[in-house]
C-alpha cells in the first residue's frame, strides 16, 4: 500500500478519497513530528504568560476580551467543543465525515496550529479503525469555518458524541471501552483548532470533484449515443472549427464525441444529406459540456489549494508570533462551490432536450415517442416528465448560497459564506444529474435500435451493447422504473467509463484525448 506524509505531501482530491477509503495510509514523517511539537510547545508556554492571545488564553468570538487563567485550560477547550456541537438533520454520508477527518489532519499536521501529536494521532487511529463520528448536516454558515460540523467530529475526542462502529452509531465513551482507550483532555488552544477550519465545505468539495468529473465523461457518452439515434452530424466536432475558439473543455469534449464515434456506420451513413444544422442541444455540446469542465477545473483547482492550507485561527508561527486573522472564512470556496452547482445543472438541462427532441419522430427512422405502436401503447412519453422535474428542481437550487450572509456571534461574525450549503446542493443537483444522464441513456439505445443493421464504432458498439444486456428493447408498454434505474446505477458506477478505455485499448483506438490529463484529478 502506497503511504501519504501528512502535513508535507501535495494532497489532492484523489489523495483525499483514497486516504478516507483507505485505500493508501496517511503517515507522519519525522520532520512533521518535529513541527508539530514545536508549535504545541510555542502554544503551552503562550498559555502560561500574560500577554492575551485569541483562543489560548482568551474566551472565544465576541468574548475575546475575558482572560482566562492557566489552570481553566482544559476547561475553556472542551466547554468550546460542547457549546458548538449544534448541528441538526440527518447524518453526513459516512464518506464525507471520513474525508473531514483526512483534510483536518493534513491541515493541522501542518504545524501552525499548536496542537498536540497525541490529538492528532488519536483522529488519525479512529480513521484507521473507521470510528467515524456522527456529523448533523445542518448548522454551519461557513464563516468561523465549518464551528458546528466540525465540533460533532471531534466531540468523541474528549469522549461524547457517537461513532459509526459494527454498523450502526453508538456512544463514544462504550466504543473507546471496547479498545481500552481513554478520552482524551484537551490542552491550550487544541479545541480552537479542532474547529476552526473548512474541512465541511472542502469535503463535500472534494465529493463534488469526483461526481462531477464522473457526471461531465458520461454525459459525452450519453450525448455521442443520443448524436447516433437522432443521425446528428459530426461536422460541429471537426479540431479545426474548436481551435478558433480553443476553450480546454470544449475541445475535450469535442474530440471525445469524435474518438466515440469513429468509424461508425451510423454516422457515415448520412454524412451527405441535405440537413443543414442540428438543434443546439446535439450542435452545442462542446461549448455546453465544455464550458462545465472548465468550471469542473477551477472548482478542483480552488479546492486543491484549500485542502493543502492552514485554515484555523489563530495561526501560530512560534511563541512569540500569532496571527488572529481570517483563513477560517468559506467565501473562496463557498463562490466555486455553487459555481459547480451551476455547471452541473446545465448538464442535466441540455441532456433534457436531448431525451426531449428524441421522442418528437423528426428523426427518419426513429418514430415518434422512440415506440413503432403508440396510442395504445405511450411510449417514451413518460420518462422525459421525470427528467422535466429534476431539471427544474436543480435550478431552484441553483441560487447562490454565497449571495446570503446573515451575521452571527453577536456581530463578530458579520459576513459569513453560507459554504456548506452550497456545498450541500452542488451533491444534491448532481445525484440529479445522475438520474437524468441514465434516462438519456435508455432513451439514446432506444433510439440506436431503429438503425440496425448499421453499428457504431467499436466503443459505442461496446457501451450500447453493455446496455441492452442490462435493460431490453421497449417494444410495448411495461413498468419501466427499475430499466430507469439500471441506467442510472451505469452511470454512477463509471462501467461505462472503464469499457471504454478497455475497448480502446484493445483496438488500437482513443478514447483520452490531448486534453485527458488537464482534467485529472
Amino acid at each position: 500500500m502506497s503511504t501519504f506524509n501528512f502535513g508535507q505531501d501535495h494532497l489532492t482530491a484523489s489523495k483525499a478519497i483514497q486516504l478516507a477509503r483507505r485505500e493508501i495510509k496517511g503517515v507522519f514523517s519525522p520532520e512533521t513530528i518535529k513541527k508539530i511539537e514545536a508549535s504545541s510547545e510555542a502554544v503551552a508556554k503562550i498559555a502560561q504568560g500574560e500577554k492575551a492571545v485569541y483562543g489560548i488564553n482568551t474566551g472565544f468570538g465576541p468574548l475575546c476580551t475575558s482572560k482566562i487563567s492557566s489552570a481553566d485550560t482544559t476547561t475553556l477547550q472542551e466547554n468550546l467543543l460542547k457549546s458548538h456541537a449544534v448541528g441538526v438533520g440527518e447524518p453526513v454520508d459516512l464518506e464525507i465525515a471520513r474525508l473531514m477527518m483526512v483534510l483536518k489532519i493534513h491541515a493541522l499536521a501542518q504545524g501552525f496550529s499548536g496542537i498536540r501529536l497525541e490529538t492528532i494521532q488519536r483522529i488519525h487511529w479512529m480513521l484507521e479503525v473507521d470510528l467515524v463520528p456522527l456529523v448533523p448536516i445542518q448548522g454551519s454558515v461557513g464563516a468561523s469555518g465549518d464551528l458546528a460540523p466540525l465540533s460533532h467530529l471531534f466531540l468523541p475526542l474528549i469522549g461524547y458524541g457517537k461513532v459509526w462502529h459494527h454498523g450502526r452509531f453508538l456512544p463514544t465513551k462504550e466504543v473507546l471501552g471496547e479498545f481500552h482507550k481513554e478520552p482524551l483532555s484537551l490542552g491550550p488552544k487544541e479545541g480552537l483548532a479542532l474547529i476552526n477550519g473548512t474541512q465541511f465545505m472542502a469535503a463535500h468539495g472534494m465529493k463534488i470533484v469526483e461526481r462531477l468529473h464522473n457526471v461531465l465523461t458520461h454525459a459525452s457518452i450519453s450525448g455521442a449515443m443520443m448524436i447516433e439515434g437522432l443521425m446528428g452530424s459530426v461536422k460541429p466536432f471537426s479540431e479545426e472549427l474548436h481551435q478558433l475558439r480553443p476553450f480546454a473543455g470544449n475541445q475535450h469534449v469535442a474530440q471525445t464525441i469524435l474518438n466515440l464515434l469513429h468509424e461508425s456506420e451510423i454516422v457515415n451513413s448520412h454524412i451527405n444529406c441535405a440537413r443543414v444544422q442540428d438543434p443546439y442541444s446535439l450542435r452545442c455540446m462542446p461549448q455546453v459540456h465544455g464550458a462545465s469542465w472548465n468550471a469542473w477545473l477551477h472548482v478542483k483547482d480552488t479546492l486543491e489549494i484549500e485542502i493543502n492550507s492552514v485554515t484555523d485561527n489563530p495561526v501560530v508561527f512560534d511563541e512569540n508570533h500569532t496571527i488572529s486573522g481570517g483563513h477560517f472564512h468559506g467565501q473562496p470556496i463557498a463562490l466555486t462551490l455553487d459555481y459547480a452547482c451551476l455547471a452541473a445543472s446545465e448538464i442535466g438541462n441540455i441532456s433534457d432536450r436531448r431525451i426531449y427532441l428524441s421522442i418528437e419522430g423528426d428523426t427518419p427512422g426513429v418514430p415518434k415517442l422512440l415506440l413503432k405502436e403508440t396510442g395504445l401503447n405511450s411510449g417514451l412519453m413518460i420518462p422525459q416528465y421525470t427528467t422535466a422535474a429534476l431539471a427544474s428542481e436543480n435550478k431552484g437550487l441553483c441560487f447562490p448560497a454565497s449571495a446570503d450572509s446573515i451575521p452571527t456571534s453577536l456581530g463578530q461574525e458579520d459576513h459569513v459564506s453560507m459554504g456548506s450549503i452550497g456545498g450541500r446542493k452542488a451533491l444534491r443537483v448532481i445525484e440529479n444529474v445522475e438520474k437524468i444522464l441514465g434516462i438519456e441513456l435508455f432513451y439514446a439505445a432506444q433510439a440506436m435500435d431503429y438503425h440496425a443493421p448499421m453499428k457504431s464504432g467499436k466503443i459505442m458498439t461496446a457501451i450500447y451493447e453493455k446496455v441492452r444486456k442490462l435493460i431490453p428493447p421497449v417494444v410495448s408498454d411495461r413498468v419501466m422504473y427499475e430499466d430507469m434505474e439500471t441506467a442510472i446505477e451505469l452511470i454512477r458506477s463509471g462501467e461505462l467509463i472503464s469499457l471504454a478505455h478497455q475497448v480502446a485499448e484493445e483496438e488500437g483506438l482513443e478514447f483520452d484525448t490531448p486534453w485527458t490529463e488537464k482534467f485529472e484529478y
